[in-house]
């Protein structure tokens, strides 16, 4: 594990009253001035650079006129989920009195506005179908919905294939000639925008005052907007960290629906001290595991609810089946790593990407699998679990990749299909992450050719594990206060990362807590009366310091640490680098 430091950007210039760390900080992050840290919903890009926006506006508009029937199809995951869920509850304020839903179940339908979901569809008898997170690969879908006269409006953020299906309308700031500047933008983002666009026309047209309604305040939707675009684990560009600061401002202060704060109780974290990181590693991954182990349909009804008392049996429903979705995790962790290391491959002989598959695994958790295993190997990793089927044709399985800098995974699926007709049955999602199916007959010839892919495309370079680092740290700012000014300088996330320092200490105690858990107190070098504690999660036993270490270099974050009611200061340990 090599450590590299941040390159810095000595041409920006901030005002004094930032603190000088956060300017060090700022200087190394991807922003070109210090306007772009200037937050607040009158910095929001327009909706009106979104392509098919005005389309999009009237197909809604006709149904709210004529009362017709809605029907919203949403992704399987967090994204898709608050997205629906955000759709639904503006339409309803928007004065719609028919709008409904359907999450595919993964293990029944796969991903996207299938034929088949059109057909389970058809029995709502929806005049306009709403796809959300989904639906811009879904050709066959729309057609099917088009034969049964039935509109459609994608909404979506996934990136165009060359063909682009029927739909009535589509708004997708990855498709062509679409100006929208925010390419990272996540499904909830995307929806969120419609309904501003949809709002603005109905003011215009004096809709809320005809139709004697209250003019809804989108803003109380920005709990699920934070929620989603987190959790989707997008890109933190200037619209995506207005967008999820508005968010965590309003659950902060309590403005939040039921089933958000249920979420946060039973995942016993602070409201009021919420950061970005809390929605991606405490609240994410409860609503995710509906969606992993069994279907979506829990989560948007904890969303959906209207009172605490309906909210929080869901919320431990969901944490009930992230215990299950952790403890399917391990083992199928366990087992990939004990292929791996079965191998007996020294890192220079591994090849450039890897791709895996279990009869025992879980389709709803390969992505997590291939994660881990991104991270401990650095590089691209596809997992795939097989496809239960009753009839006797060839058996498919289900892949999710994870990728590393530099190798844009949905990309190279396309290469790879193109290469090989017929290898890839269908595939779609991100740079960083993507998913695939194929039948086991290909699946050999798919991890050859998918791992000369990647060797065409990364460098050894790119392949060599790094700690991106912000520097050493001062001793005068290992203090609380630091790290309370780093917490509220974010939101920090995807592309616009949390600090995280590297430095030496000496290592005064240490000790297992949990399962996989290293408990530390520590001193800096340079300040061997100063003691601080640290923690870091998941460390594999091989990494842990020896009995007689008296030194450890690591890279680490600072962290606020609340414990039963007393706040102190803690370094998060990201990585142990050596130990002496």
């Amino acid at each position: 594990m090599l450590i590299q430091r941040r390159a810095n950007n000595p041409d920006i210039s901030f005002a004094d009253s930032i603190h000088p760390l956060l300017q060090q900080v700022y200087r190394q992050r991807a922003i070109q001035s210090a306007a772009e840290l200037e937050l607040g919903l009158s910095n929001l890009l327009s909706p009106d650079s979104f392509k098919d926006m005005d389309r999009a506006v009237g197909l809604l508009t006709d149904c709210l006129q004529q009362k017709k029937r809605i029907l919203v199809v949403s992704d399987f995951d967090a994204d898709g989920a608050t997205s629906c869920v955000l759709a639904i509850n503006a339409l309803r304020q928007f004065g719609a009195h028919h709008v409904d839903y359907i999450v595919p179940n993964r293990f029944e339908f796969g991903y996207g506005l299938t034929p088949e979901i059109v057909e389970l569809a058809i029995r709502k008898k929806p005049d306009l179908i709403i796809t959300v997170d989904n639906g811009i690969s879904s050709s066959d879908g729309v057609s099917a919905a088009n034969n049964a006269g039935i509109d459609v409006l994608i909404t979506d953020h996934h990136i165009a294939p060359e063909q682009l299906p029927d739909a009535q309308a589509i708004v997708n700031p990855n498709q062509p000639d679409c100006e929208f500047s925010s390419k990272c933008i996540a499904g909830v983002g995307v929806i969120f925008y419609v309904m501003l666009a949809l709002r603005s026309h109905l003011r215009a047209i004096n809709w809320f005052t005809d139709q004697e309604l209250e003019e809804p305040n989108l803003a109380l939707q920005l709990d699920l907007v934070a929620l989603g675009t987190i959790a989707d684990v997008v890109a933190l560009d200037r619209n995506n960290r207005i967008l999820v600061d508005e968010g965590l401002k309003r659950i902060r202060i309590g403005r939040t629906r039921p089933g958000i704060s249920a979420l946060l109780q039973v995942a016993n974290r602070n409201s009021s001290r919420l950061t970005a990181s809390d929605l991606g590693f405490s609240v994410g991954p409860r609503l995710n595991a509906a969606g992993r182990l069994e279907d979506m349909s829990t989560g948007i009804e904890c969303l959906l609810a209207e009172s605490a008392s309906r909210a929080h049996p869901l919320a431990l429903q969901l944490d009930g089946m992230n215990q299950d979705r952790k403890q399917i995790e391990a083992e199928m962790r366990d087992q990939a790593f004990a292929y791996l290391n079965e191998l007996s491959l020294e890192e220079e002989s591994l090849p450039a990407a890897l791709c895996i598959y279990d009869e025992r695994w879980h389709q709803g958790v390969v992505g997590i699998v291939a994660s881990r295993i991104k991270d401990k190997y650095h590089r691209p990793v596809i997992a795939f679990a097989r496809v239960d089927s009753e009839d006797n044709g060839p058996i498919e399985l289900k892949g999710s990749a994870r990728s590393v800098q530099g190798f844009h995974v949905r990309n190279a699926l396309d290469a790879v299909a193109t290469k090989n007709p017929g290898m890839i049955t269908k595939f779609g999602g991100h740079a960083m992450a993507a998913g695939l199916s194929l039948d086991l007959d290909k699946f050999a010839e798919f991890q050859q050719a998918f791992a000369n892919e990647a060797a065409s495309s990364l460098s050894d370079e790119q392949l060599q594990a790094k700690v991106l680092s912000d520097g050493l740290l001062e001793t005068d700012w290992f203090t609380l206060e630091t790290a309370t000014a780093i917490d509220g300088a974010g939101p920090w996330g995807q592309e616009f990362p949390e600090p995280v320092f590297d430095g030496r200490f000496n290592l005064i105690q240490q000790r297992k807590v949990g399962e996989r858990h290293l408990k530390m107190v520590l001193s800096p070098i340079q300040d061997p009366q100063r003691s601080i504690d640290a923690i870091a999660f998941n460390v594999a036993e091989e990494d842990w310091p020896g009995d007689s270490a008296t030194e450890i270099e690591i890279a680490y974050r600072l962290s606020v640490n609340e414990f039963r009611g007393t706040v102190t200061l803690q370094l998060m340990v990201e990585h142990i680098l050596a130990s002496v």
